[in-house]
């Protein structure tokens, strides 16, 4: 089945011409990795990939360009989300997978759209693309991959390995004194109550 109305061909010349070479790189892994997961979870693996390959597909616009996308057509980016400009792409890849790629599937769509901040109640084969993008090989350290995989091969490994995700960036924005959005620390406490962490 076709996931978008060009040529995977094409579709890596268009990333190719629009990205940096690391974040290329990161998008292949990305890719890889969540091909890789939608196996071990039973998900459709040429489906994972391709949301995986075009999830950062607007990283490298402008922020004007990413404000102007946003404020164009998009009507679910709240003001939280619109102060951390590290998630402006999110949303605007969104967009671009649906327009520039001509992806139809809601889910892949949605996958796209929250694979960094996350949302409440992700499907699982959201999580494979949130999580797809946190331990890819090629440019993710193995330090961090490490920290987030460990739980992954245990009994309800995908939410104790999503549950780590958020507590490495729940870390990192507490070190580096940033503000964390409401919506990371929600997700966290409901992920955290569901898998009953002791």
């Amino acid at each position: 089945m076709d996931y978008m109305k060009i040529s995977m061909e094409e579709a890596h010349k268009w990333l190719k011409n629009n990205l940096s070479e690391k974040r290329y790189l990161h998008s292949l892994g990305t890719a890889e990795s969540a091909k890789e997961l939608a196996k071990k979870f039973g998900l459709n693996e040429e489906r994972a990939y391709t949301a995986g390959l075009l999830h950062d597909c607007a990283k490298c616009f402008s922020d004007e360009k990413l404000l102007e996308i946003i404020d164009s057509y998009l009507d679910d980016v709240d003001e939280d989300e619109r102060a951390n400009k590290k998630t402006l792409h999110a949303p605007a890849s969104y967009y671009i997978a649906k327009t520039v790629f001509g992806v139809k599937d809601a889910e892949m769509l949605s996958s796209i759209r929250w694979h960094t901040l996350g949302k409440i109640s992700m499907t699982d084969f959201e999580k494979i693309i949130f999580l797809a993008d946190k331990i890819e090989p090629r440019t993710r350290s193995e330090e961090y991959r490490s920290k987030i995989t460990k739980d992954l091969e245990s009994e309800n490994g995908l939410n104790k390995s999503i549950l780590a995700c958020y507590k490495e960036t729940i870390k990192s924005l507490v070190d580096r004194d940033l503000k964390i959005c409401p919506l990371t620390v929600e997700i966290y406490n409901i992920m955290e109550k569901s898998i009953n962490v002791n």
